[in-house]
Formats: structure tokens, C-alpha cells, sequence
């Protein structure tokens, strides 16, 4: 007992000896890793190594708030135009269209006029020999030799009858065979002349077909040696400097689609924006496509608006005051409900809302965003990126 008691106070030296040095080793291992430490809980450096989720919520040092572009603004309000979108298809211009038919039947000896090439006004599309043509022709021959022979006799007769030589009967039959030339006459030149066809020079069967405006070959039904018909289409031609944009309008938007609303066409995958305002409104629905035709002509001075390109077109009709109103960019969707990011004492949070009309690049906000409400205007992908890796560590 005594050796014991001789023993205890080196024992105590030695437990206590080994509680301060595991002290210190704690110090130790503290210190070193407060630096990390600090930084997770915002009292180490300034700027965090990446962000933070907690229960929905993002937080992100100053310095990663400023790399990402995230910016901030005040829910407030703002006048948007109400508007709708529709599908549409550009048109060739039918007002600024001719079908070109030959007016007497024949051969096409030439066609010069190729498929999708520019012509002026008068330019030759081909030329045709006409039998039809050429007996057109004589028989307006035929009337001015009958008229000049009949004007001999009137005139000779007309002098007889006044020098008292021949009777007057035969003055009066002599003058209504003038009066009867000069009408055959008329008439052959008013056939030629509804033809459109010369009548003098060159062989007298052939004529040709001319351009009736400057416009593009869009269509072409002509080969050399080819018989043709009055009633045949052989060209079409199309003035394409203005062409026109065909909308489907469904019949609950008949009520506001009218004539002179402004629209704004786009063609996504051609990169091009045209403005204009509709035309027409057909007064009729598809019994197949249960839809309406509205029109929209288009300046196609360019030439990039080319007929069968499926486009969209935006219809404005009146404007309104949203009492709270976001970008485009500001809004994002999170489990297929739209979402914007709003400011809280934490750091940033997925706000769930219900929009409105949408006006260009800004959105109206119907319920879940309250006027005055911080949210993030610019950078919300950023946050909405970090959502989803926060969301991911969470599940493993």
C-alpha cells in the first residue's frame, strides 16, 4: 500500500502530461484546418470555393456573385402589347402575278425566257408560228384590198353621179360597198389587236409572248418545237418584290386578328425579321383545317423572302399595364413549373410564379412575385445550374 501511495503522484504527472499534449495536438489540427473551415461558414476568405444549397437555398461569396454576371433588380411594373403567335407560310404576291397563256394556238420556234430568271417588262419569253395567226392576217390584207378597190368605185361613181352620167342607185350601192369594206376592215385590225399581235413586218404566222412587268420566271410550260394551246399556261411570272405571308388563324383568335394590325414576321432558320401589317381576313373557316386565312404583305426588295418558307409572325393588338413584369432571362424552369430567383437574407432562393403575356423580352408575372420583390434580372442559369448540383448531392 505504501509502495502505491509512493507512486501515485508520478502516475498523476503522467496522465497529465498526456491530457496537455492531446490539448495541443487538437490545437494544432484547428488551426490548421480553420482556413477551410471559415471559409464554409463566410469567417475565413472572402470569396467561398463553390456554392452552397441548403433547403433550397443558394448562397455564393461576392466574388462569384460578380464572375457569374449575377445582377439583381426591384419586381416593379410595365406596359406590355398584347400579342399572338401564328405559323405562316411566305406566298408568292397573286396581285403581282401573270399567268401567260398564247392567245392563238401553234409551235414554239424558241423560248429564251429561262425557269427563275429576271426579265423587264417587254422582254420576249418565246416565239410562235400560228397558222391561225397567218390567216388573221391575210384576211386583214384581203380588207384593205377589197376597202381600196371599194373607195375607187365610190369615188368614180360618186363623180358620175354628180357630172348626171349614172344614176344615183348606182352612186348609193357604190357607197354602201365602201361603208361595208371600211367595217370588214376594222374588224380584221380589232381581231389583231385583241391578240396582241404586230401586223406589219416579219413572216406573218409568228408572234411573241412578252413579259407584261419586270418579274421573275417562276414557272415555265415551253419547249422548242412544242404545240401549244390559247388556254395553255406556258409562263408564270411573279413580281417578287413584295410577297405575302398566309397565317392559320384558329377560330378563337378570329376575334382579334383584323385588317391593319401590325405583325412582325420571323424566320428562325433563316435568321430574317420583316414587318408589316395584315391585308385580309378571310371571312371563311376550313372545313379541313378548322382555321382562317389572314395575310400580311412583306418588302421583299432583297430577295431573301423566299415563297414556301414556313415562318412565325407575331400579331400586336393593344397594349396593357402588368403590375409586375420580368426579362425573359430572368425566368427559368425548375420542375416544369417557371421560376424566377429572389433575393432572401441567405443568399438566393427558386421562386415558383405564374406568368402572363409575354411582350418581346419581358415577361408578366401574375402571382408569385410581389412589387418591391429583389430578384435576379441577369445570371439566373447560373443559379439554376447550381440548383441542380445541390439537388444531386442531396439524392446520393
Amino acid at each position: 500500500m505504501n509502495e502505491h501511495n509512493r507512486h501515485y503522484p508520478l502516475i498523476a504527472a503522467i496522465v497529465a502530461a498526456g491530457v496537455v499534449a492531446a490539448a495541443l495536438i487538437l490545437s494544432w489540427n484547428r488551426d490548421g484546418n480553420g482556413d477551410g473551415e471559415g471559409d464554409r461558414h463566410g469567417h475565413g476568405a472572402e470569396t467561398p470555393a463553390a456554392a452552397h444549397v441548403d433547403d433550397g437555398v443558394i448562397r455564393l461569396g461576392a466574388g462569384q456573385i460578380a464572375s457569374a454576371g449575377i445582377t439583381t433588380a426591384s419586381a416593379g411594373p410595365a406596359t406590355l402589347t398584347n400579342t399572338i403567335r401564328l405559323p405562316g407560310e411566305v406566298r408568292v404576291n397573286e396581285d403581282l402575278t401573270a399567268h401567260v397563256v398564247p392567245r392563238l394556238p401553234g409551235v414554239a420556234e424558241s423560248a429564251p425566257a429561262e425557269l427563275g430568271q429576271s426579265v423587264k417588262k417587254g422582254q420576249v419569253l418565246a416565239v410562235i408560228s400560228s397558222p391561225a395567226l397567218a390567216d388573221l392576217r391575210s384576211s386583214l390584207d384581203a380588207a384593205q384590198g377589197r376597202l381600196a378597190l371599194a373607195r375607187t368605185l365610190y369615188e368614180r361613181e360618186k363623180k358620175l353621179w354628180q357630172d348626171r352620167i349614172s344614176p344615183e342607185q348606182d352612186f348609193l350601192q357604190a357607197q354602201q360597198a365602201f361603208r361595208e369594206a371600211e367595217l370588214a376592215l376594222q374588224a380584221a385590225r380589232s381581231k389583231l389587236a385583241a391578240f396582241d399581235v404586230k401586223t406589219g413586218g416579219g413572216r406573218i404566222d409568228r408572234y411573241e409572248l412578252r413579259a407584261p412587268f419586270d418579274a421573275v420566271v417562276v414557272e415555265k410550260h415551253i419547249t422548242l418545237g412544242e404545240a401549244v394551246q390559247e388556254n395553255t399556261n406556258v409562263f408564270v411570272l411573279s413580281d417578287l418584290s413584295r410577297v405575302w405571308v398566309d397565317l392559320a388563324v384558329t377560330p378563337k383568335d378570329l376575334g382579334t386578328v383584323r385588317s391593319g394590325v401590325a405583325a412582325t414576321v420571323t424566320a428562325p432558320t433563316a435568321g430574317l425579321t420583316a414587318h408589316g401589317k395584315v391585308g385580309y381576313v378571310g371571312a371563311l373557316v376550313g372545313a379541313q383545317t378548322r382555321s382562317a386565312i389572314a395575310r400580311v404583305v412583306i418588302d421583299n426588295s432583297e430577295g431573301a423572302w423566299r415563297p414556301g418558307l414556313f415562318v412565325d409572325v407575331t400579331l400586336a393588338h393593344g397594349t396593357r399595364t402588368a403590375q409586375v413584369a420580368v426579362p425573359r432571362d430572368a425566368l427559368q424552369t425548375i420542375e416544369d413549373r417557371p421560376a424566377v430567383f429572389i433575393v432572401t437574407a441567405d443568399g438566393f432562393r427558386a421562386q415558383p410564379v405564374r406568368t402572363g403575356i409575354v411582350d418581346g423580352q419581358t415577361i408578366e408575372i401574375l402571382d408569385g412575385l410581389a412589387p418591391g420583390a429583389r430578384y435576379v434580372d441577369k445570371g439566373s442559369f447560373v443559379l439554376k445550374a447550381e440548383l441542380g448540383k445541390g439537388s444531386a448531392e442531396h439524392a446520393h
